[in-house]
């Protein structure tokens, strides 16, 4: 069901179902981005670098975040743009096989006009283990109900 501007109140909290990460995931964002960095795509270079393994690229984890989010139809007929990012942080590497979800905590709510309003969120992607693997803040411009 649709949210719009006036449905979100600061301190709402919206969590997302998850998704796991495959080796499949890594290799197609790696060739649709050219990010092959070896962290990435080399299991043996992987091995002997710091996690001991491939880890997923921190913005194939930021894209599924994204997905996983537009997947919940909360902002289908609602969402005006994509505002902005701030404060994006990996704090953790996700691995092949981690299964990651997305929770949202509105925590600002400004008027922008009469037809619409700026939403930011905390956003936190979590691991299996509820551990943040990814933190950010982000802002959405969404609509106001209609009349």
């Amino acid at each position: 069901m649709t949210k719009y501007f006036e449905d979100f109140q600061a301190g709402d909290v919206l969590e997302s179902r998850g998704r796991t990460i495959t080796e499949g995931d890594i290799m197609n964002f790696a060739g649709l981005t050219g990010d092959f960095t070896e962290l990435h795509t080399n299991a043996d270079f992987a091995a002997k670098g710091p996690f001991g393994q491939r880890i997923a690229h921190g913005l194939l984890v930021l894209s599924i975040a994204t997905g996983l989010v537009i997947q919940m139809n909360l902002l289908t007929d609602s969402i005006v743009a994509f505002y902005g990012i701030e404060n994006l942080r990996f704090t953790r590497p996700v691995l092949i096989g981690d299964t990651v979800h997305v929770m949202k905590k509105v925590s600002e709510v400004l008027e922008r006009g009469a037809g619409r309003g700026v939403v930011t969120f905390a956003t936190t992607v979590l691991n299996q283990r509820n551990e943040p693997v990814l933190v950010f803040s982000d802002k959405l411009v969404i609509k106001r109900r209609p009349a």
